[in-house]
Parts: structure tokens; sequence; C-alpha cells
């Protein structure tokens, strides 16, 4: 279909060009006088055929390059496409509207040559400055609406903050579960350069790479099916920003969302940027259960410890005890007295030490 068109094109345009040009020819050639030749029908199919003929193997490129741009337009966001045109616009207007000022003067040079300088001037910067400046334009329409919400319906809370995930706590899938308890408010975002992401990881050629990848994009399905909370994407991309991590701060600072991680490092760059972040990790320890020294508990001994006989235990939520004197009751369940609780980095350390021996004291 596509080719059928540009032939026709071709056509058309060799049509177009017989009936000018045609009549100079015949003059020249002394034809003129043949009323068969020297007539509007005859000169456009003569222009038709003999231009569509000398051009035609131009026909298999041009149809190359229009499903090239075609592709390219498929894939560019909505967001690209719409604001860039629309800068595009702008800046013809402007051009336009200078042009007839400048054709006031009467001056030739400037008649001639500056209208159309200006046109291509202003519509190549009116098209880089919607491009590049959408985000900041989107996030200028979103601040107005959300603004004008506010007043409507002031003494409401704001209930929707955007909660922008990253690579890593969508791969750790814990997130599906805060969202299916109703704990987490607001919108979930996942942005599109996050979900290529996952997709390149799942494509990896190792398989452990591959089957993280492909567990985030399972998880965002249960997100998106199961979960109470909205879920919405986020089509946009920075391309002046190279590192996944970048683009996520620089998408809260746009949108005054808060980043939704388990990665320590991007969580102290979303602090030393005044970005609010949310750790799924602090989460957890937050939560896990309050054990205080004097209490007793029920383990059973998995392995020796660093130091000289000790034995190491976990509870269900996989908080580590260190049992003093416990190596000779490995493999065996026994009972404890928490001597001590210590919070650190990397979660919560309970030390105790078995029971027997205190009653033995």
């Amino acid at each position: 279909m596509l080719k059928r068109i540009v032939q026709a094109c071709f056509l058309l345009l060799g049509g177009s060009l017989g009936i000018f040009l045609i009549p100079e020819l015949l003059k020249v050639m002394k034809l003129d006088t043949v009323s068969l030749i020297n007539n509007p029908y005859m000169t456009a199919i003569l222009g038709a055929l003999i231009f569509y003929f000398i051009t035609f193997w131009a026909v298999k490129y041009i149809v190359n390059i229009v499903k090239w741009l075609e592709d390219r337009l498929i894939k560019t966001p909505i967001t690209d496409i719409l604001f860039g045109s629309l800068g595009l616009t702008f800046g013809l207007i402007v051009a336009f509207l200078a042009g007839l000022a400048i054709n006031q003067m009467e001056i030739p040079i400037l008649n001639t040559f500056v209208p159309i300088l200006l046109t291509l001037l202003l519509g190549y910067l009116g098209f880089q400055v919607g491009f590049k400046k959408r985000d900041e334009l989107t996030t200028f329409f979103t601040a107005n609406k959300s603004g004008k919400k506010r007043d409507q319906e002031e003494g409401k809370s704001d209930a929707k903050t955007l909660k922008i995930l990253d690579t890593s706590v969508i791969i750790d899938g814990r997130i599906a579960d805060i969202c299916q308890t109703g704990f987490l408010d607001g919108i979930i975002v996942i942005p599109q350069f996050v979900l290529e992401e996952l997709q390149h990881i799942a494509d990896s050629s190792d398989a452990l790479k591959r089957n993280r990848g492909r567990r985030g994009l399972d998880i965002l399905n249960r997100i998106q099916k199961e979960a109470t909370i909205q879920v919405e994407m986020y089509e946009g991309d920075f391309e002046d920003v190279q590192e996944v991590d970048s683009k996520l701060v620089k998408l809260a600072k746009l949108t005054g969302g808060i980043v939704v991680t388990n990665d320590f490092n991007l969580n102290k760059v979303c602090e030393f940027q005044n970005v609010d972040v949310l750790n799924i990790n602090d989460l957890a320890n937050a939560v896990k259960p309050v054990v205080l020294p004097g209490e007793e508990l029920m383990v059973q001994v998995i392995k020796d410890g660093k130091e000289y006989n000790q034995g190491v235990a976990y509870l269900d939520d996989g908080t580590m005890i260190v049992v003093e004197e416990g190596r000779n009751y490995i493999g065996k369940r026994i009972e404890v007295i928490v001597t001590s609780v210590l919070q650190t980095s990397a979660g919560r350390m309970i030390f105790a030490k078995p029971k027997l021996l205190e009653k033995a004291l």
C-alpha cells in the first residue's frame, strides 16, 4: 500500500512538472504547433511517465525512509511528539509574524532570504525547546491542575502522592505484598526506563540475572492485577541522563514523587538531593517483633558462631540470634534467655544464652 502511494506521488509530481516544462521544451524543439502533443492533458501524461521512468529506482528508498520514520514515531512517547509539535508550531508562528514585520521594510534582499531563514531557525528552536522541556511543561500543567483540585477539595488529605518504584524493589517482590495490604497510598508509578532495564535483565545470558528479571516482570503483573492501589506508567525519558538511578531522582524532583527502593546507595543519593524516599528494608526492620533482654525464646541452633563456643540460630523473620555457649546444642531446639539486642546497619542482632545454663548457675 505504501509503495503504491509513493508511486502515485511520483506520477503526480511528474505530471505537474510536465504541464509547466514540456511546453517550453516543445518551443525549443519547434513542435509547439502540434496540437496533439501541446495540450495540458498530453503534457501531464508525458511528464508523469518521463519522471517515473527516470526516478523509479528511488521508490524503494523512499518507502524504506517512510517506514523508518513510521517506526520511530510509533516508538516515541506521545508526550515527546505532542510537546515537540507544540514547540514547532509556536516557533513557526513567531517566524511568520517576524516575516510580516520584515516585509513592511520593502528591502529586496531581506524580504527574500530572511523570512526563510527565520522559518527554519525558529521552527527548529521551537521543536527542540518543546521536546527537551517536555518534563518541565508536564510538571507545570500537573502542578496547576493539582493546585486547582486542592482549592476545590480544601480540607481533604492529599492521597495522590506518587510512589516511584526502582528496579531493585520490584525484583525484591515485597512491594506487591505491601500494596495488597493497603499500607501504601497514592499512585504507584512504573517508569518506562525501569521497565526497559527489567526487560534487559530478563534477556540476560546469565541464568541468575535472567531469573531475577523475570521475577521482577511477574511482580509488576501481580501489582497491576491484584493490588488495590492505582498503578500508572511514565513513558517519558531523560536522554541526557544515562544511569537509571539518576533518572529516578530527576523524575521524583520533577513530579514531587517519592522513590520506593531497597537500594542503600540510592537511598543515600535521594537524601543528599532532598528527595523523599521509602526504603523497604527500613520498613522490614521497623516491623520486626520487639525482643527485650530477659525474654525467653525457643530456637533451633543451626551452626557455630564466629567466637569460641558460640552457636547461631534464626527467628522466623530472619533475625540472627547468637547463642553463647551454644556450640554443643547445634541441631537441637533449646530454650534461650535474651541477654542483649544490637541494632546495626545490616539489621537486628540478638544475643542470648541457654536457659539450662541459667538454671545450673
